[in-house]
């Protein structure tokens, strides 16, 4: 299934539409899904041109008194040169904004926000109303905007704080000083990786990790959920390995949660079983296929 993204209508536009990506797994900037594992059909990017605006004394506290000048092309920030702003100097804080048509759902799916990372601090707002925070330049966070986008235009605010004179906070090697010195590099503002919005079930995985037991040659899986406690979910795991199957189970989901052993079969004396093994020279990975749903009972 082809992904879709979003894109502006017109260099003065706010709005944006969907578009398809003809057989193709990437966004408008070449890049693709933005998440190793949990991978879903219904995303959307919402790379591109946002509009953008210094904040230099802080004197905005919502999107709606911005006075929005320039426009940014996210994911990059400010200071590098492929956003279109290209500011080496001094930033304190700065606003980022958009806004898109959203394609139908049903009325149990939710709308998820996802941000790869923003750099430091950053407050969301969807329609002029805050849904959130989050301080940390190096991790992802994600929002349920789902009661925020009643309609189908959604209007994206985002503030963002950075002071680059702080120098207790984590920062990796971003220079404070003006121009980079010693083995300092130059500063990260803002939204410096994907930004993009997922269709989800009302029941859905949340969370998934495999543990390998190569004395036992099995594999324990863990699974958490997100979703109203109830007795008929079931959680299908396919593992397949260069297209043979390895296991195909199905197991009740207790208490939102799902905490299992899949043994590998014995082949006998020449066990194939160590081809599955990674090393730099055999880099063999396991694809596996989750699936989650109500049974036929229910």
């Amino acid at each position: 299934m082809a992904r879709r993204s979003l894109r502006s209508v017109t260099a003065n536009s706010l709005r944006r539409v969907l578009r398809s990506l003809p057989s193709s797994d990437l966004d408008e900037g070449q890049r693709g899904y933005p998440r190793p594992q949990l991978r879903r059909d219904t995303w959307y990017s919402l790379n591109g041109s946002w509009d953008f605006a210094f904040d230099p004394e802080e004197q905005w506290s919502h999107p709606s008194e911005v006075s929005w000048k320039q426009r940014i092309r996210v994911p990059f920030s400010p200071e590098a040169p492929a956003s279109g702003v290209g500011h080496t100097g001094f930033v304190r804080a700065c606003w980022y904004r958009c806004a898109l048509t959203l394609p139908p759902r049903s009325s149990a799916e939710r709308w998820w926000l996802h941000f790869g990372a923003v750099d430091y601090a950053a407050t969301v707002w969807v329609n002029g109303l805050c849904v959130g925070s989050h301080e940390g330049g190096y991790t992802p966070f994600s929002f349920d905007i789902t009661p925020y986008a009643s309609g189908t235009v959604c209007e994206l605010g985002v503030r963002v704080e950075d002071d680059p004179h702080d120098l207790a906070k984590p920062r990796g090697k971003q220079d404070w000083q003006l121009d980079p010195h010693s083995i300092w590099y130059p500063r990260t503002t803002g939204i410096w990786q994907t930004v993009w919005l997922e269709r989800v079930p009302a029941a859905r995985i949340l969370r998934v990790a495999f543990t390998p037991n190569l004395a036992r040659w099995e594999i324990g899986i863990e699974a958490w959920f997100d979703c109203q406690r109830r007795n008929d979910l079931r959680l299908g795991v396919r593992i397949t390995s260069r297209g043979a199957m390895l296991a195909n189970d199905t197991y009740h989901v207790v208490a939102g949660e799902v905490h299992r052993g899949i043994a590998l079969s014995d082949p006998g004396i020449d066990d194939s079983r160590n081809d599955l093994l990674w090393s730099p020279d055999a880099p063999n990975l396991l694809d596996v296929e989750l699936k989650l749903w109500a049974s036929a009972a229910s």
